[in-house]
């Protein structure tokens, strides 16, 4: 969506005392690059976005880190706002505006009247709360997923680092919401211009809002001490084959006793959990370097480049050639 270019579209972020600093200074940087970009590049001669931060009045507002940023104006006295985001905050904190019906009065206005509402992490559960996500996919950091699913009108995506779902966009933990912000200047300004700010913020790469929040290797190896050590070495080694025969004399076990614990311990057969890592690793690959698929299939334990395919797709639901292109 290109927008004229003497519109300036206002992106307001709501903060309070104990709010994320980096929560609201990621994103936020993300639009200041943008205008400055545009600017350089001709694309407008004013800034493309106004920044606002909204409290519950004007002045210093102490974060989470105890540094102290300075709201423009209450949000009770916001208007125009084009793009409305949710800071997240420390424990104790985002739950605290959860007896302000004030506030969630405002939030339900502003739902009809912004052309985008969302929230950086743990920042949904003030909109779950207020009764704005009823109704909508949403996420959050991983660590409030629990308390996120206690909003049975919500549909949760666990994984992803956002969600957009209509005007309501959601965002996982602390730098997603940079990925969130990467995608709303997409959305107005192209995807050259968001990877344009992605290399000038020196962002390992601009993620895909569908990427797991962390990786299955991290998630394994905290559901499972028995095996820790087997998922590190298979991780080392998907370029070999790791057949159960294998991967049971690595662990010192009995082919069928190691089938059957490693399915009670991690809830999938190994085969199926060798094969999920190996498109993971291929995901990785795919998205930060630049070789062939043919080089992607031999470092990731497959045996043919079809064979990568045929696979990539039944997990991922597109092929690698179209996965890719979402990265460069």
């Amino acid at each position: 969506m290109n927008h004229p270019q003497d519109q300036s579209l206002q992106i307001a972020m709501f903060i309070y005392p104990g709010a994320s600093s980096l929560d609201v200074t990621g994103p936020l940087e993300v639009f200041a690059i943008a205008n400055h970009l545009l600017r350089e590049e001709g694309r407008c001669i004013a800034d493309a976005y106004t920044i606002r931060l909204l409290a519950e009045k004007p002045g210093p507002v102490q974060m989470g880190s105890g540094i102290k940023l300075y709201a423009d104006t209450g949000y009770r006295e916001a208007s125009a706002i084009h793009t409305l985001l949710i800071s997240g905050g420390t424990p104790g904190t985002y739950e605290a505006l959860y007896a302000k019906p004030d506030l969630n009065d405002w939030l339900h206005k502003q739902k009809q009247m912004a052309e985008r509402m969302g929230s950086i992490c743990n920042g949904a559960l003030i909109l779950a709360n207020a009764g704005i996500l009823d109704g909508h996919r949403a996420t959050t950091h991983w660590a409030n997923v629990d308390e996120l699913r206690q909003f049975t009108n919500i549909e949760i995506d666990p994984d992803a680092i956002y969600v957009r779902d209509g005007h309501m966009y959601t965002s996982a933990g602390i730098t997603a919401g940079i990925d969130l912000a990467l995608a709303l200047v997409e959305e107005d300004h192209g995807r050259s211009l968001a990877l344009a700010i992605a290399r000038i913020m020196v962002l390992y790469l601009k993620r895909d809002g569908g990427q797991q929040q962390y990786s299955r290797h991290l998630k394994d190896q905290l559901q499972s001490d028995r095996f820790a050590g087997l998922v590190e070495w298979m991780y080392q080694n998907l370029d070999q084959s790791l057949t159960v025969e294998k991967l049971a004399q690595e662990s010192a076990m009995s082919p069928r006793n190691f089938a059957r614990c490693f399915l009670k311990e991690l809830g999938v057969t190994p085969a199926r959990f060798v094969e999920s890592i190996r498109v993971e690793r291929a995901c990785q690959l795919l998205s930060e370097q630049n070789i062939s698929q043919e080089k992607v299939a031999c470092l990731c334990g497959f045996q043919s480049q079809e064979q990568l395919r045929r696979t990539f797709r039944r997990h991922k639901g597109i092929l690698p050639s179209e996965f890719r292109r979402r990265f460069h």
